[in-house]
């Protein structure tokens, strides 16, 4: 049984650790048995992503690592909030489970950790599933993530963040989503302290984000080929800002294997129990328990 719906402080308490070689402690959630699934949520997010597609995943052992300085994991040096160092701390949870492999299941950022996995260590992956994440990222989506990155919200009101929060997704491209929804993800991304809402992510997150930017971006296409021989999923909302369709037919020509669902009413990122998202997932799956 996943305990998708936990209230926070309960989850904090159920949650694991583990210890990261630099001696950052990192929250984890297993559920589950069958294949092993790790899931890697999006940049500013944590192991809560994954909550609305869990209870659609059977015969899987699912595993949700929380990034340093996200949700209920240690903050740590900025410096440290790097794609690297996250797959790193991935393939550290993975020793500490035992796992000789996993299946990545990759939202946004996760999708470049995994990325990076494959091009470094693809013996120890056992199929990757990207949401909505591509070799090439389109600017526009970039732009908008700097525009919210590190930024503690002005309201004081619950009712007032999740009418934010709506009112920004549904300009994001997210359209017939009910209202409910929109409560349980403010419950996931922001936490009360004392009357003041603040993000569960460490604001210092922006200042990590900042300095990568301003090297030069490297060719992740060489990295997305990393994965051919593994079974792949794409999951696309039809109206993301982050990746586009043309990224998408060069992802499909240069990898013709790979499973695609573009989801209609979905900007970046799908919630990934949508019929068209759950159909690749589960397809996917089927190739991942033969690989």
């Amino acid at each position: 049984m996943f305990r998708a719906f936990l209230p926070e402080k309960q989850l904090e308490v159920w949650m694991q650790k583990f210890v990261a070689a630099d001696g950052v402690k990192i929250a984890y959630r297993d559920e589950g048995e069958g294949l092993p699934v790790l899931a890697l949520s999006g940049l500013t997010r944590n192991s809560n992503d994954f909550n609305f597609v869990a209870p659609h995943l059977k015969g899987v052992r699912l595993i949700r690592m929380d990034y340093r300085g996200r949700g209920h994991s240690d903050r740590a040096p900025h410096s440290t909030y790097t794609i690297p160092q996250e797959a790193q701390d991935a393939l550290t949870l993975m020793d500490h489970l035992g796992l000789e492999r996993a299946a990545i299941l990759g939202t946004s950022r996760g999708g470049l950790i995994a990325m990076g996995l494959a091009a470094t260590v693809k013996d120890r992956l056992i199929g990757v599933c990207l949401n909505d994440i591509g070799p090439d990222l389109d600017p526009l989506g970039l732009t908008y993530i700097m525009s919210y990155l590190g930024r503690r919200p002005s309201w004081r009101a619950f009712g007032s963040i999740v009418a934010m929060r709506k009112a920004a997704m549904e300009q994001a491209g997210f359209h017939n989503v009910p209202d409910a929804r929109w409560e349980e993800e403010v419950s996931y991304l922001y936490e009360d302290l004392n009357g003041k809402w603040e993000n569960r992510y460490d604001p210092a997150l922006r200042t990590a984000v900042e300095e990568a930017g301003a090297q030069p971006m490297p060719d992740l296409w060489p990295f997305y080929d990393a994965f051919k021989g593994l079974p792949l999923a794409l999951i696309h909302g039809a109206n993301s800002d982050l990746l586009t369709d043309t990224t998408v037919s060069k992802m499909q020509s240069r990898n013709p294997d790979l499973r695609y669902a573009k989801v209609a009413d979905r900007g970046h990122v799908p919630f990934l129990d949508e019929p068209e998202a759950l159909a690749v997932i589960h397809s996917w799956l089927d190739i991942c328990h033969e690989y």
